[in-house]
């Protein structure tokens, strides 16, 4: 009465979930990876270092462009230096002290003593422009600075 009737295949794996889990990995995806947010307006061929060190935590670094204009920009704004805050040529080095302003806001009270403004400068540019630039955070109390650089190839 209780035989085992010949052998009986598996059933086969149901594969009705499988686009709501491949949704939900693409949307997951889709929400915590962070595009590129910056469009250069000036161009910046970083200068060559011996020695170079890593920044820490990225979220707290906040990038000063400076450089000549790109070639679409230099009938508007000439062959000279600009300062790039964001994605804005800044006027005048005064344009800092609200950029620094918006980016203390944008982080967290406890956190912003460790925020680290990166200056990327051309290696042609003349320091005259840069002196202004860290004068100017000197001013607004934008003490910790760091300079990107490429390193060296042995």
């Amino acid at each position: 009465m209780f035989r085992k009737k010949g052998s009986k295949s598996l059933p086969a794996v149901s594969t009705a979930s499988l686009p709501d889990i491949v949704f939900m990995l693409l949307f997951f995806f889709m929400v915590s990876t962070k595009m590129k947010e910056i469009t250069l307006k000036v161009e910046v061929k970083k200068p060559n270092a011996s020695a170079a060190a890593k920044l820490e935590d990225e979220s707290l670094v906040k990038t000063v462009y400076i450089g000549k204009p790109t070639a679409e920009l230099r009938a508007q704004f000439g062959t000279e230096p600009r300062i790039q805050l964001n994605d804005v040529l800044a006027n005048d080095v005064s344009d800092l002290d609200a950029a620094v302003q918006d980016w203390r806001n944008e982080i967290n009270e406890a956190e912003r003593l460790k925020m680290t403004i990166n200056l990327k400068i051309d290696k042609e540019t003349k320091m005259g422009i840069v002196t202004d630039v860290k004068d100017r955070l000197r001013e607004v109390n934008a003490l910790k600075i760091s300079y990107s650089s490429m390193k060296a190839k042995e």
